[in-house]
């Protein structure tokens, strides 16, 4: 296996937000409370361990064994789950979706970001214990962002009728994908694995929640991973205050807005990620998760009957507190109410918008955690690593528009100069020559010198594209070779990780696949990894 790394701002897949982010540039500070970085955590853990208290911690200890009570867990998990109890004892978080079959690629490199972290902090801060946590999205209304995944170009989709949260989910209708899928990936040793992991998974479950944890588990159980979700009544309790606060007192609503008004005065090329809503929070009932309105002093839950007053909402939430569910902008702030957390991995997108939350945490009374951008990585075959040693195509070249990569290869590979840069330079020496004879004789001429000089340019320009259009052309066995392994290695012209799912990876390294990654994968390197496997 060999390691390379490129800046997230070379790989022009990343926003400049984010990118400005992980220089610490100086104009977002306001926006974030501690950096990622060992002399950031080592504050975040004070902070934390004095805001944090002894019952949330038996709150937190007493809901996950009831959610582990049938889970095969590790002996590592089970100890990480009894040490939450210790005051000495913190969370590193990142949150997924619940994706069929663990969806893109990423869903891997989060959570290996989130144990490799955990162990780092342990190295750093021995005295202490760090715990990595899954927390799974069960709340979430998007099926049709989750009930698919993709393998060598096939979409393999649960088609059904959903509605309410996922979570909640009937497994069934997934033996049709099993079958499909299982008759595509073959008979190997490897596909087996495959096969059974699903199988166990989604065939032996009822709920989408209990399938998501099962897949989890299998996967990552080894290195302690302990997994929660957030749709339990005793965690929700502690969710109440805030909640009212969200609802009667807008407060949410109010901070968010003003740091987005702040947010775009920092920079025209930061784009908003999400936008509050004066009310933050779903009604959960069978089937329904729907939006929370208020209109002339009573509350509705939108595309239902329901309705309560002001009253009947509070007493709602004091007795059932499992029936409200919070939104992006309200779901960070459960986390941190519930858990002893010091850092939440994201994607860029994701941390964009904890980026407009820290005001919200501040006026909820709430530590705000240390931000974290986790692992990107592209992986590269044996036989894909070989094809780009004898077509000399650099790592960060992979990483060039696909004509921008064609262009640049095919100026290097041609037997001709199509480079006219040393013509243009001739040109331009030979009209200074002009603009001094216009200056000394009609200034009025200067106008036309620049209209010829603009115009033989152009003509140039012209005759250098025609040139290598020709060129591509005459080689086009080599371009069509630089598109095949680009597109291998960037589907649809964007990140591997977002496309492809592990499965096609599984297939080639089976269960040394996970090991690999945990042992390239940095999570402060802050840097874009690109692995060659071997």
């Amino acid at each position: 296996m060999d390691i390379d790394c490129l800046p997230l701002d070379k790989t022009g897949y990343f926003s400049k937000l984010i990118c400005d982010y992980i220089v610490e540039d100086v104009k977002l500070k306001p926006l974030y409370h501690r950096f990622p970085s060992i002399e950031g955590f080592k504050g975040q853990i004070e902070e934390k361990r004095k805001s944090f208290t002894t019952e949330q911690r038996t709150i937190l200890y007493r809901s996950l064994n009831n959610q582990y009570q049938q889970v095969n867990a590790s002996e590592q998990t089970r100890e990480n789950i009894a040490l939450l109890k210790e005051d000495n004892t913190f969370t590193i978080v990142t949150g997924h979706q619940l994706n069929l079959f663990t969806g893109p690629l990423y869903f891997l490199y989060k959570i290996i970001s989130t144990i490799n972290l955990a162990k780092e902090l342990k190295t750093a801060f021995p005295e202490n214990n760090f715990v990595p946590i899954y927390w799974m999205a069960t709340e979430d209304h998007d099926f049709e962002e989750i009930n698919y995944f993709n393998y060598k170009g096939l979409k393999f989709q649960w088609n059904k009728k959903a509605k309410g949260a996922v979570g909640h989910l009937s497994t069934e209708g997934l033996n049709e994908v099993f079958s499909l899928f299982a008759n595509t990936i073959g008979d190997s040793k490897n596909a087996q694995d495959l096969k059974e992991l699903f199988e166990a998974s989604y065939l032996e479950h009822d709920n989408l929640t209990d399938a998501t944890r099962y897949l989890a588990n299998e996967l990552f159980s080894q290195y302690g991973l302990v997994i929660i979700d957030g749709d339990d009544k005793e965690l929700k309790k502690m969710l109440v205050p805030f909640m009212k606060k969200d609802i009667f007192e807008q407060i949410a609503f109010d901070k968010v807005s003003a740091t987005i008004v702040d947010l775009e005065k920092l920079s025209m090329d930061y784009t908003v990620q999400v936008n509050p809503r004066e009310i933050n929070y779903f009604y959960l009932a069978d089937g329904v998760r729907g939006r929370i309105v208020e209109s002339k002093g009573k509350y509705y839950v939108n595309d239902t009957e329901l309705s309560f007053t002001k009253k009947e909402l509070v007493h709602e939430m004091e007795n059932s507190p499992e029936r409200f569910s919070p939104n992006v902008i309200a779901r960070p702030l459960y986390q941190e109410v519930i858990l002893p957390n010091l850092c939440y991995i994201g994607g860029g997108g994701e941390i964009a918008y904890w980026l407009e939350l820290k005001s919200t945490f501040q006026a909820m009374n709430v530590p705000f955690p240390i931000l974290l951008v986790r692992n990107s990585a592209l992986l590269i075959k044996d036989k894909q690593a070989d094809k780009l040693a004898r077509m000399k195509i650099s790592k960060s070249d992979l990483f060039l528009k696909q004509s921008s990569l064609i262009n640049k290869k095919i100026r290097e590979i041609s037997n001709i100069d199509i480079d006219f840069t040393p013509q243009k330079k001739a040109l331009e020496a030979q009209f200074e020559a002009l603009y001094d004879l216009a200056e000394k004789t009609d200034k009025s001429f200067l106008g036309a010198v620049k209209a010829q000089e603009v115009k033989q340019k152009k003509g140039l320009d012209a005759l250098e594209k025609r040139l290598l259009k020709a060129q591509k052309i005459k080689l086009k066995d080599h371009v069509i070779r630089l598109t095949e392994i680009q597109n291998e290695l960037f589907p649809r012209q964007s990140l591997q990780e977002r496309n492809l799912n592990f499965a096609e990876f599984y297939l080639a390294y089976g269960k040394e696949l996970i090991p690999m990654l945990v042992k390239a994968l940095q999570p402060l390197s802050l840097d874009f990894t690109v692995i060659t496997c071997t």
